[in-house]
C-alpha cells in the first residue's frame, strides 16, 4: 500500500481510543501519547523525544504550550505549539504520577526509559489493529490534528500558514497533503458563492 496516507480519525474513533487506553496497564502514559499525536500533531519521533522541560513553565509547572526543540523534531523543525486543554490535563496528571526530572522524556518504556520512535510507531500500529481501524497508523493522529486545524483556522481568524507552522512544515504544499477534504463542506461552500 505504498503511497497511501494514514486515515484521519473520526470523533467517535478518538473517543473509542481514549476509552480503550483507559484500561491499559499504563493508561495515563498511553492516553498522553495519543493526545500528543491528535491534539498537538506530533510525529512519532517527536513523541519519543519530547521532554518535560519542553512543556513546563519557568516555575516548573505544566505550561500552556509545548516548546518543541529542534533536536526533538524532524529536520530541526522545532516549534511552539499552544497546548490543548485535554492534553494539558493529561500531562498534569502524568507528571503528578511520575514526579519526573525536567530532562526526562514524557513517554517512557516499561522500564522507565525513553521509547524509540519505532516503539511509538509500533504502539499506534498495535492499537489501531486491535481496534479494527483499517488504514490508521502512527501518522493518523497527526493528519487528524492538521485536518481539524485547517478546517477551523478561519473561524478564529487564522490561516493555513498558522496550520503549517503548528505542523512544523516548511511549505503550504506539504501541509495541504495532510488535509483531508470534506464533500459536505464543499457543497456548503459552493452554495455560499
Amino acid at each position: 500500500m505504498a503511497g497511501r496516507q494514514a486515515k484521519v480519525l473520526t470523533t467517535v474513533q478518538s473517543r473509542t481510543v481514549l476509552t480503550h487506553l483507559s484500561a491499559h496497564r499504563h493508561p495515563q502514559r498511553d492516553i498522553t501519547m495519543f493526545l500528543l499525536s491528535t491534539k498537538a500533531g506530533m510525529r512519532a519521533k517527536e513523541i519519543a523525544s519530547v521532554t518535560w522541560a519542553m512543556v513546563m513553565d519557568a516555575e516548573g509547572r505544566i505550561g500552556d504550550a509545548i516548546h518543541l526543540e529542534d533536536r526533538a523534531a524532524k529536520m530541526k523543525s522545532g516549534r511552539f505549539i499552544p497546548m490543548n486543554r485535554e492534553l494539558r490535563d493529561a500531562l498534569v496528571e502524568l507528571h503528578r504520577q511520575r514526579a519526573p526530572k525536567p530532562e526526562d522524556t514524557i513517554i517512557y518504556s516499561e522500564r522507565g526509559r525513553s521509547l524509540s520512535p519505532a516503539s511509538v510507531v509500533r504502539f499506534f500500529f498495535d492499537l489501531y489493529r486491535k481496534l479494527g481501524f483499517t488504514g490508521c497508523s502512527s501518522h493518523s493522529g497527526r493528519r487528524t490534528f492538521i485536518t481539524h486545524a485547517a478546517r477551523k483556522a478561519s473561524m478564529v481568524g487564522g490561516s493555513l500558514r498558522d496550520v503549517m507552522e503548528l505542523a512544523g512544515h516548511r511549505s503550504l504544499q506539504t501541509t495541504s497533503r495532510y488535509i483531508e477534504s470534506d464533500t459536505e463542506a464543499k457543497r456548503k461552500l459552493v452554495q455560499m458563492i
